[in-house]
């Protein structure tokens, strides 16, 4: 007997193969049938007539952060509204394990710091979260039965640098016993289920203290070693991510990045490829990454947003703007102090001109600051700004456009909350976009779910991107958008029978009206633990999700069901080898 039959569904299978009308009949967590409508004999517990609807596998979403949230959010919310069914995290070599037994106060070192480099809110990492392992496996073993996706975990560099040399592991270098014992613990992450490796070498992550996180001292022979690791457990890879990658890489970047993913024999994937045609330089620069490695034995991934991720900025906390060079400085100062600099003529001249320097890369693009638009303000001076640009206000009273948006946040004490616009919303940047998502090596993701909560909502990419492949720019196809959200990243972790609608695989499916399916608005909610706020995204069209064959979502409303599963390397994963 089915547990579950949908009938007459517009089947999108996540091959890229063309769409057709079947019975999909589902029993135990698996897809059990797929058969031309009418044709099902077997008896069916429930069924739903899915008649011009779409049925395609889960989404798989490649990087996230949602190893806090899970413990108070099992849903991973807004990701399981708009159709995600797995979600890879632990990237960017951040990781809630494995925590020293010996020293708890590395778990407030690690709070603090994913705070601060991943935006996370620290009430909730205190409050939200048991804290009650010690090793990676004891960390994967506090989540099995109780989470609604299947979710699988790198191993942070950074969390192991702090096991084996304590506060050492910020700015000292490992003695051979310690690199030992550090690829020790490393294998037995792995052995434990761990995806492999992430660790990230980027200048923009610094930890709680401010100063630059534990993985970033390794030298490349501390990399080298850990990449040869990888290559000892089935179903395993890295994730990595430097400097370069918010911009354009250096060439010892790139020599890097190729050796690690030979020498592990594995894919290496980094996080973003940011698409804009007023720097068309910028993706062959990236991609000579991905062509060298595939001469050297390796594989390297880059993955790209296919949407445009609305992110807001403040003056008054930690955001994008603290990273521009010179800014952190001036940002970083008591409230008083920095709006006092602020308001000094030669200091902002020398922060626009740092902020519009090549130094900035990527950063560049935050300082067209006439092209912001007010958010939420908090004082009567500022009554009636908010939706509102700012060249618009400027030129109303005869002001530069940063001064006037200095004078506005000056008057809320810094809260008032900013919206760039973006500045690769241009036909050619989409164009671009859509010829860059054919090359071998670019893979769509990169939505950073589970981090940064106020500051952006990426989750939302899956169903944003259909709507706008279905009813908007149509850059790309529905059996081709469908296959970039499913099959190719589930090849890329090499996930056993997930990715595509077919007899045999894991039921995680998503059910949806291609007349509908879209994203809301990111709205801000209080809804973490300590009521801290975050940015959410309602799903529109999405009709049910079902994760293992179990309805986890219906008409954007969770069931209640955990059905989810810890993807552990070697059993949920195969090797996807680069040799």
């Amino acid at each position: 007997m089915l547990d579950h039959l949908i009938k007459g569904a517009t089947v999108v299978d996540g091959t890229g193969a063309p769409s057709y009308t079947a019975d999909v009949g589902i029993r135990d967590g698996r897809i059990a049938v797929v058969a031309p409508p009418g044709t099902v004999t077997e008896e069916a517990g429930t069924s739903e007539d899915a008649t011009g609807r779409v049925l395609a596998p889960g989404f798989v979403d490649p990087h996230t952060h949602y190893d806090a949230q899970l413990f108070w959010d099992p849903y991973a919310t807004p990701s399981l509204n708009h159709g995600v069914t797995t979600v890879a995290g632990g990237n960017c070599g951040f990781t809630l394990a494995p925590l020293h037994p010996g020293r708890p106060a590395d778990a407030d070192y690690t709070r603090r710091m994913m705070s601060k480099v991943e935006g996370m809110s620290l009430v909730a990492l205190e409050e939200g979260a048991p804290w009650s392992w010690s090793s990676f496996g004891e960390y994967l073993d506090a989540l099995e039965g109780r989470i609604a996706v299947n979710a699988g975990f790198m191993v942070g560099h950074c969390a192991l640098r702090r096991y084996v040399m304590g506060e050492a592991a910020v700015g000292g270098q490992p003695t051979p016993a310690q690199l030992d014992e550090m690829l020790a613990l490393f294998h037995e992450a792995m052995e434990a289920g761990a995806w492999g490796l992430s660790t990230t070498q980027s200048a923009t992550h610094s930890d709680g203290d401010g100063k630059p996180v534990a993985s970033r001292h390794a030298g490349p022979a501390e990399l080298l070693a850990l990449s040869r690791a990888v290559a000892a457990h089935e179903g395993t890879q890295i994730e990595a991510i430097v400097a370069g990658c918010l911009d354009q890489f250096g060439d010892e970047e790139i020599e890097l990045l190729v050796a690690m993913s030979a020498e592990a024999g594995r894919p290496l994937n980094w996080n973003v490829l940011t698409i804009d045609a007023a720097v068309p330089e910028r993706v062959p620069r990236q991609l000579i990454a991905s062509e060298r490695a595939r001469e050297a034995g390796g594989r390297i991934v880059a993955l790209t947003m296919p949407i445009l991720t609305p992110m807001n900025m403040s003056l008054g906390t930690f955001c994008a703007l603290n990273l521009i060079p010179g800014w952190g400085e001036i940002l970083g100062l008591p409230v008083p102090e920095r709006i006092a600099k602020l308001r000094d003529p030669d200091v902002r001249a020398e922060m626009l001109r740092r902020a519009g320097s090549k130094e900035a890369g990527v950063f560049r693009r935050l300082a067209h600051f006439g092209r912001y638009v007010i958010g939420d303000t908090y004082s009567t001076a500022n009554e009636g700004l908010t939706g509102r640009v700012v060249q618009d206000i400027a030129a109303e009273r005869g002001q530069e456009p940063f001064a006037c948006l200095i004078e506005i946040c000056a008057n809320d004490r810094l809260r008032t909350v900013l919206w760039p616009m973006p500045t690769d919303n241009d036909p050619a940047s989409w164009a671009l976009r859509a010829e860059t998502w054919q090359h071998e090596d670019v893979l769509l993701g990169g939505s950073d779910a589970g981090a940064h909560l106020d500051r952006m909502c990426g989750a939302p990419y899956t169903t944003r991107f259909l709507g706008d492949c279905l009813r908007g720019r149509k850059l790309v196809g529905l059996e081709q958008a469908v296959k970039m959200l499913t099959d190719d990243p589930a090849q890329l972790f090499g996930l056993r029978e997930r990715g595509r609608v077919e007899e045999g695989w894991h039921a995680d499916l998503v059910l949806f009206d291609p007349e509908r399916i879209d994203a809301g608005k990111a709205t801000l909610v209080h809804d973490l633990p300590g009521d801290s706020p975050r940015l959410d995204s309602r799903a529109i069209g999405i009709n049910a999700v079902w994760v293992n064959g179990v309805e986890t979502i219906r008409e954007d409303v969770v069931t209640g069901a955990v059905p989810g599963t810890v993807l552990r390397s070697g059993r949920d994963t195969r090797t996807v080898s680069t040799k």
